[in-house]
């Protein structure tokens, strides 16, 4: 798995950068919304070799891949440059392709662009930087033409964004037939789709630099004696738009990976990466500028500029709604297209054969230990634990997979990842397993000789669970600010408070107590942690139910005694005890309960009618919805991926994590609601099979926003960690 460029990419990256950084400064962005273009910029760009990117190396260009034009289109997204670049690179390429001379758009010495559109169906057509471009390349029935555009032909007409877009009169241009038939016309169509890949590029490379720019606006600016950025009505905001943004880049980055492994989703995906990048930058730029306020109504700053390009660069090829239901017929309907070939692409989602080699092995496992009776308790939540399963998962040696020191095998976190992800397939989300381990690993390496004798060997025999003691009812996500005393009694302990939200306190035989043992320091500093068994005089377990079929607890302790041989971990030291199992958080998504919700609705679509007789799947509103939901599990899929690549890889943490569980627990009760409305009234029963899995997907969404932190919390960390806004909480 890879999620970097290469040293050679990044050159090219930064070179662009530096260039783009010197020659699309502020005035002569302004400048060059005055004329539609800018002409040094244009020069500038090909003598860098801009335009000969993606020409072959026999045609006279740098024969290099669709990904390394991307990381040129980012940075000029980032840098808003004006003029038609993605369709010039493009224009060159197939001139090239195609036996034509393309030297004079990659010398820069015609300004060249590309019809979108057939123009047999469409002979008048809007032409980005049209009122510019002298060629244009087109698709004219069955030819692929070099067009000549004479200046009367293109007139210059005020436009959004001030960027030379023109509705250009096509049948008044010389025409050079570059090729004809089938091949020349597939050659066409795949440039179409490359341009959605470029485009999506330099959507999520504006987009991005828009928020940096909110952000350092916000964190400069004060009202009412603060800075700005501090209200999480300025932060949080912007913490959903840049994971909008980074989830388009990685979509149209796992386009260029599909389609250089033939892989069967890859047109689809072009399509769901350039209408999420279109979406993403558009929202992202307009809450930027809502960050500055009336400041950003004015031309005195740049923003407005970010505001106009991001919906301009897009809507050239028409209503991004389109492209939903290009995804949907494409997914649905059996529509194909044809795609480039992408060249070498670096970027890799290949989890590797130890983590194939696991998930065979969860298979093998749960096809020949899985009963039907087992498999009709299976639930996400605890609720779906089977004691007997667990024990069997203990002795196959799949319980504790990446921890050694529980008896695990010590595998790699791809491998951890996918055997958590082929679990899930077959329904056992296994809640229960994760804490046991996490409990597991601080007793091995915190606790006392007594708790790895009488406790830690029973976790690892699958024996013993334990749940988690760490909210309090007036303290919710702030588990700092536990007030579930612990009072030393000679050599041991008496325990007093009540816990809230224990779950598995009802199946487990442990729970894992956070508590305040000095309240005359900061909290963070006065906690120390115990195991302390939940069949203790003075414990009581009182059940909690929730709408979604689980049950949780509120947990009671009067006069709780326990040894101090079962506390981990240093008197008042608890939050150091607690990083002692940082290492398996890896920043998990809801990727896979989004899927169960996305089969159960298509399942649902295939045999509900629509009102034309047809199954409901057919019609094309609902394969576009379908096709959204689609491409927000992959977005998901993908930042899990990330996360788990940069802890993998000990890459620095810049909110990878917090970006999985908030984006996707957020889309997927987005989804999960439509998606009910869609196959409605059907979805609201809980008849067996998929009806009832759309039912509880519904129902599961809401807790996801909450559990592990909620949203809000989680938008603080990437507010902060990767935007670098100033601290939202206390």
């Amino acid at each position: 798995m890879n999620f970097e460029l290469t040293s050679e990419q990044q050159m090219v990256r930064e070179t662009f950068a530096r260039f783009l950084e010197e020659t699309c400064t502020g005035p002569q962005l302004r400048a060059a919304e005055q004329q539609g273009f800018d002409p040094a910029l244009w020069q500038g760009l090909a003598e860098l070799g801009a335009f000969g990117l993606r020409v072959p190396e026999e045609a006279g260009g740098l024969g290099l891949g669709t990904f390394d034009a991307m990381v040129v289109m980012e940075e000029a997204g980032r840098t808003l440059a004006a003029g038609p670049l993605a369709e010039a690179i493009l224009a060159a390429r197939l001139v090239g392709q195609l036996g034509g001379d393309a030297e004079p758009i990659v010398s820069g010495a015609r300004v060249a662009s590309l019809a979108l559109h057939d123009l047999a169906a469409r002979p008048r057509q809007f032409i980005a930087g049209g009122a510019v471009a002298e060629l244009v390349v087109a698709r004219r029935g069955d030819d692929v033409v070099l067009l000549e555009v004479p200046a009367t032909a293109r007139p210059a007409e005020p436009n959004l964004a001030g960027n030379a877009l023109a509705e250009v009169d096509l049948t008044a241009a010389a025409a050079t037939v570059l090729a004809s038939g089938p091949e020349a016309t597939a050659r066409h169509a795949a440039v179409v789709e490359e341009w959605k890949l470029l485009q999506a590029a330099a959507l999520a490379g504006l987009g991005r630099q828009a928020l940096q720019m909110a952000a350092a606006y916000a964190s400069e600016r004060k009202q009412f004696g603060q800075l700005i950025g501090q209200f999480q009505a300025i932060s949080h905001p912007l913490a959903d738009c840049l994971c909008e943004v980074d989830g388009a880049k990685l979509l149209a980055w796992k386009a260029v990976r599909e389609i250089a492994d033939g892989s069967p989703d890859a047109a689809v995906n072009v399509s769901l990466a350039i209408w999420a990048a279109a979406d993403a930058a558009g929202k992202a730029a307009s809450q930027a500028l809502q960050t500055f306020g009336g400041y950003g109504l004015t031309t005195e700053y740049d923003i407005y500029l970010y505001v106009l390009r991001a919906k301009a660069w897009p809507l050239v090829w028409g209503d991004p709604a389109g492209w939903l239901e290009e995804a949907g017929r494409r997914r649905y309907a059996g529509e194909t297209a044809s795609l480039p070939d992408v060249g070498d692409c670096p970027i890799e989602f290949d989890i590797g054969e130890e983590a194939r080699a696991m998930i065979a092995e969860i298979d093998a496992f749960m096809t020949a230990n899985v009963t039907p009776e087992m498999r009709a308790r299976f639930h996400y939540s605890w609720e779906g634990h089977v004691p007997e399963l667990h024990k069997k998962m203990a002795e196959a040696g799949l319980l504790f997979l990446s921890s050694p020191e529980l008896g695990g095998r010590g595998v790699g976190p791809y491998a951890r990842s996918a055997a958590r992800g082929a679990l899930e397939r077959h329904g056992y989300s296994n809640p229960a397993a994760g804490v046991a381990e996490m409990v597991g690993l601080m007793i091995a390496r915190t606790g006392s000789d007594e708790l790895k004798r009488d406790v830690l060997s029973r976790i690892i025999a699958g024996e013993a669970l334990a749940s988690l003691g760490y909210s309090e009812p007036g303290a919710g996500s702030d588990v700092f600010a536990a007030q579930t005393r612990a009072t030393p009694e000679g050599n041991a302990w008496r325990i007093d408070g009540t816990k809230m939200f224990t779950s598995g306190a009802n199946i487990a035989d442990y729970v894992l107590m956070l508590t305040r043992t000095n309240p005359d320091v900061p909290k963070h500093k006065g906690l120390t942690m115990f195991v302390v068994p939940l069949k203790s005089e003075g414990v009581t377990v009182q059940p909690v139910y929730t709408f979604q079929d689980e049950r949780t607890n509120i947990t009671f302790y009067d006069n709780v005694k326990i040894p101090d041989s079962w506390r981990l971990g240093e008197v008042d030291g608890g939050v150091r005890t607690m990083s002692a199992a940082l290492e398996l958080e890896h920043g998990g998504s809801f990727a896979k309960p989004m899927s169960h919700a996305l089969h159960a609705a298509e399942d649902l679509c295939r045999t509900i009618t629509a009102p034309d007789g047809a199954p409901l799947i057919a019609t094309p509103r609902v394969q576009a919805r379908l096709a959204r939901a689609l491409a927000n599990i992959w977005i998901g899929e993908l930042f899990e991926y990330r996360a788990t690549w940069a802890a993998a890889e000990k890459k620095p943490n810049v909110g990878y994590g917090p970006m999985a569980k908030m984006h996707s627990s957020e889309k997927f009760l987005e989804d999960a609601r439509d998606l009910l409305d869609l196959t409605a009234p059907l979805s609201l029963t809980k008849r067996e099979g998929p009806a009832a899995m759309l039912n509880q997907c519904y129902r599961h969404a809401h807790g996801t926003r909450i559990y592990g932190g909620t949203s809000q919390v989680h938008r603080s960390m990437i507010a902060e960690r990767v935007l670098g806004l100033p601290r939202t909480r206390g």
